[in-house]
């Protein structure tokens, strides 16, 4: 009988002990908030700091003393976008960011605000409601942050700029966006570079060396710059890898720009409307090679496959192709250029067609946008002509 209430007695506690075991595995589940980010690095990207989108260089911050997983930065940040990174040189690595998009910072603080970490979509950022100096915290062990407005921004250095030499690129520039081969200046003096040519409606900044878009380069003081009939809206320059601002131009024609790199200052004046065709004198296109692109075209639309076309010996600025057009659209480069990113010789309007009776607007123009292209109506054998000097094109269908 003893025996059998022994069984009782264990039998209950196991039962007993099952009951608190399952209870406490529902106690167990439940955890409350983050785990701390690790890391022993922490790095800001964007438009509104010190070192701009460049993943390769972000701005870092600091670990404090008091604990490695808090971190702090103070300095200068612009108007503008940012995130940051535990690591540099990957946009597929997670980034820390706000939990709402274009959460904003500003003079107001703020004071251990939640934010988020990971990789992908959605891309929010913090945006820098006013140029600045601020001081930034993040608590990467209790996932906050704050921010304190303490000024205003400091002012660009006006130390002179010396830099051997001087190019102009972006869409309103002959070379459009292409950095391997802007368009150069000329070198006056120590400090003085002057350009004067051919400017479209479109946006430019300058550069003292090509091949890099990391590169410092030459822009307006402040955004929104624009450069008319009359000259600049605000003449001051700086020289710096961000904001990324550029001078837009919105009066098309022949300017005379000088870049004053002693002073941090840039003029312009406007000296004629475009080129017309037939003008003379007037700017014209230097190069000596041409190619024909195009689905048209014997190469298509293959950068590596372009139609070179015959430069005259008699004519310089005279370049000559005969060959078998399908119908299609083509236009013309003076090099190739992957990016598709160098401007084009193009028609005046998009879908002048060329067919049997020749072209129908002799006239064309060279800039990178809009994408104008002419239209080939009939399939044939065609000499085709571009006079560089007087901006015309003439088509002859031969077979």
């Amino acid at each position: 009988m003893k025996f059998n209430n022994i069984l009782y007695s264990a039998a209950a506690l196991a039962m007993t002990a099952s009951l608190c075991s399952c209870e406490g595995e529902k106690d167990l589940v439940i955890i409350d908030g983050n785990l701390p980010i690790k890391t022993s690095a922490l790095y800001m990207v964007g438009n509104a700091t010190p070192n701009g989108w460049d993943i390769d260089n972000p701005t870092p911050f600091e670990a404090t003393g008091e604990d490695p997983l808090v971190f702090t930065w103070q300095g200068n940040l612009l108007a503008g976008e940012m995130k940051l990174c535990l690591v540099t040189g990957s946009w597929d690595s997670p980034f820390i960011r706000p939990e709402i998009n274009g959460s904003e910072i500003g003079r107001e603080p703020i004071v251990d605000a939640a934010f988020q970490m990971h990789a992908g979509d959605p891309d929010n950022k913090w945006i820098i409601t006013e140029a600045g100096v601020y001081s930034l915290t993040f608590d990467l062990r209790n996932w906050t942050m704050s921010s304190a407005y303490l000024g205003e921004a400091d002012k660009p250095a006006k130390d002179p700029i010396k830099v051997d030499r001087l190019f102009v690129v972006g869409d309103a520039t002959p070379n459009g966006w292409n950095i391997d081969t802007p368009t150069a200046c000329e070198k006056k003096s120590d400090y003085i570079f002057e350009y004067e040519g051919k400017l479209t409606a479109g946006e430019f900044k300058a550069v003292a060396e090509t091949g890099s878009w990391d590169a410092k380069f030459i822009r307006p003081a402040v955004e929104g710059v624009k450069l008319t009939k009359v000259g600049f809206t605000e003449p001051g320059i700086v020289y710096t890898t961000s904001p990324d601002n550029k001078w837009t131009v919105t009066d098309a024609g022949i300017y005379h720009i000088v870049f004053d790199l002693e002073n941090c200052t840039v003029t312009a004046t406007f000296t004629a409307d475009s080129q017309e065709p037939g003008e003379e004198p007037g700017d014209v296109i230097e190069t000596e090679t041409l190619y024909l692109i195009g689905d048209a075209t014997p190469g298509g639309w293959s950068m590596d496959n372009l139609t070179a076309m015959t430069q005259s010996d008699d004519d310089k600025y005279l370049f000559v192709w005969e060959g078998t057009l399908v119908s299609g659209d083509m236009k013309a480069c003076i090099e190739p250029d992957s990016s598709f990113g160098c401007p084009f010789l193009r028609p005046t309007s998009n879908g002048c067609t060329i067919g049997k009776d020749g072209v129908q607007d002799s006239a064309f123009v060279y800039t990178t946008s809009p994408d104008d292209k002419w239209t080939i109506v009939d399939s044939g054998r065609y000499r085709i002509e571009f006079n560089l000097k007087e901006w015309t094109i003439k088509a002859t269908f031969l077979d």
